[in-house]
């Protein structure tokens, strides 16, 4: 796969400091550094403090610990594993030929601390709802089987966009899925930038959930560009609390005079767009659009778009989690956007690796990370941010 292509030069082991966030030194780097046979899509910040390495006693890790993965990014779970420095345990997930699902899991789990990584997405060959039903019945095969501790580690949590009523007679489609992995017994759940903070809140009180923020590496990843100039930190959307951190962790990396700009729009129905309206001045400035997720890209071409018509230099956009379906492809690929990085919460579609202006950040240092504090019982807080 083409992770994997790059598991290696993202997972060297670093050194264990204690050094303040966005410091120079030599124990920076992050294992992200490109080699020279990696897939040239893939990209990933230099430094980033936060990460600790492998785990410093694989060898605990290995007895009290397993990781196992779904079909939905088998290749981010392999990498995130190569980080950890160790091995995803084995398990069958497969299909009946009814499409059913089945799975195996080859290896004791009994008072095992378990951990399930399995991104919620459509994939090439299975559907939103096949992965959700191998994580559903993941979780609920490690509790039949005795495991101590169940994590879901989800990097992208599908249905997590129907967090409400937005009429009448429909779902809380995210409180409903929330509710379907708790009652299989999981006990803890590690996702990637939600779509609202809000879908925390409906898991109980005894199902914690840490909601990682992906912006940080890409803010990371966006300045050590030496050639930005009069940054600004553009917002989709009229909440802009992703940006605004986004903007924070750029201004400490660095550019102390990183701008804001945000959109309004009304949307009349899912994918449509009536208007769109910038909120702030870009004239001569490279904007960084920032939001959750991509999915047929009209809102962010539309954005790039009315960008450059007010004067914005350059175009670049960080997604946490690249959908990227129907006209995506065609639309980004004529836009006016100059680089698009996605992160690999949900694998990448094989259509896009020829789409010159996308790109794509790996996540699976920051998933390895909290992984390891949480089996340390170290405070994950500092990942947050």
């Amino acid at each position: 796969s083409r992770v994997s292509a790059v598991a290696a030069a993202e997972c060297r082991t670093a050194p264990r400091t204690s050094v303040p966030p966005f410091a120079s030194s030599a124990s920076d780097q992050l294992p992200g550094d490109m080699s020279a046979e990696a897939d040239s899509q893939f990209v990933s910040p230099k430094s980033w403090n936060i990460y600790q390495g492998d785990a410093k006693d694989t060898e605990a890790l290995r007895r009290r610990t397993r990781l196992f993965a779904g079909n939905g990014n088998m290749a981010l779970a392999k990498a995130v594993a190569d980080c950890l420095g160790v091995t995803l345990s084995t398990a069958t997930v497969g299909h009946f030929a009814d499409g059913e699902v089945n799975i195996k899991v080859e290896e004791t789990v009994r008072g095992m601390d378990v951990y399930l990584i399995q991104s919620v997405c459509g994939t090439k060959d299975l559907s939103v709802n096949d992965t959700l039903m191998e994580l559903l019945l993941l979780i609920s095969c490690m509790r039949r089987a005795a495991a101590h501790q169940i994590v879901a580690v989800i990097p992208y949590f599908g249905y997590a966009r129907q967090d409400r009523k937005v009429d009448s007679r429909v779902p809380i489609s995210a409180a409903d899925v929330s509710m379907l992995i708790t009652q299989m017994g999981v006990d803890r759940v590690v996702c990637v930038d939600l779509h609202s903070g809000q879908v925390q809140g409906f898991f109980p009180a005894r199902v914690p959930v840490d909601n990682l923020n992906a912006g940080t590496l890409g803010a990371l990843y966006y300045g050590e560009k030496s050639d930005l100039k009069n940054p600004v930190v553009v917002s989709p959307e009229s909440g802009v609390a992703r940006a605004k951190e986004f903007r924070r962790v750029l201004t400490m990396a660095g550019h102390e005079s990183t701008g804001m700009a945000m959109f309004t729009k009304v949307r009349p129905g899912p994918n449509i767009i009536a208007e769109l309206s910038l909120v702030g001045n870009v004239e001569g400035c490279d904007c960084i659009i920032v939001d959750d997720m991509v999915d047929t890209a009209g809102t962010l071409c539309e954005a790039a778009k009315e960008l450059k018509a007010n004067g914005a230099t350059r175009v670049f956009a960080f997604i946490t989690h690249g959908l990227m379906n129907g006209p995506a492809k065609d639309r980004i690929s004529a836009s006016m956007i100059d680089e698009l990085v996605v992160s690999n919460t949900v694998p990448l579609s094989p259509d896009f690796k020829d789409v010159h202006n996308v790109k794509q950040l790996t996540i699976a240092s920051l998933l390895a990370e909290t992984i390891r504090r949480n089996v340390a019982h170290d405070s994950v807080g500092d990942v947050f941010a």
